[in-house]
């Protein structure tokens, strides 16, 4: 799976699901291990934008992580400079599209765009 694809419903069946929160929205969902924040918001039908398609080559898809900054993968190079466009660019910003869900409960808020 790349960019904004979704998992298929047999597939996230087989994964373990975790609580991912967008106290912006003040909606929990229920994500899956492996998945990106992106895929997980539009798999639930919360937008996102994400211009690029999902594939770290611009910074439309930032989000603020408030909790649960150990449960995503670690930021990589790419990401950091991406990242350095957004807007309103935080200590706890990452890309959606970039930050993938290890396990247990994540809450962010999508940020703000120009």
């Amino acid at each position: 799976m790349a960019g904004d694809d979704i998992l298929p419903p047999e597939e996230v069946a087989r994964r373990a699901s975790l609580p991912l929160t967008f106290s912006d929205l003040g909606r929990t969902v229920a994500a899956c291990v492996g998945e990106s924040v992106l895929q997980a918001a539009l798999r639930h039908g919360i937008h996102i934008e994400h211009s690029c398609g999902g594939f770290c080559a611009c910074s439309t898809c930032h989000v603020i992580v408030e909790e649960g900054m150990e449960h995503l993968t670690e930021v990589q190079d790419d990401e950091l400079d991406r990242l350095d466009t957004a807007v309103g660019l935080t200590l706890r910003s990452r890309l959606a599209c970039q930050a993938v869900l290890l396990g247990g409960p994540v809450t962010l808020r999508i940020g703000p765009h120009r």
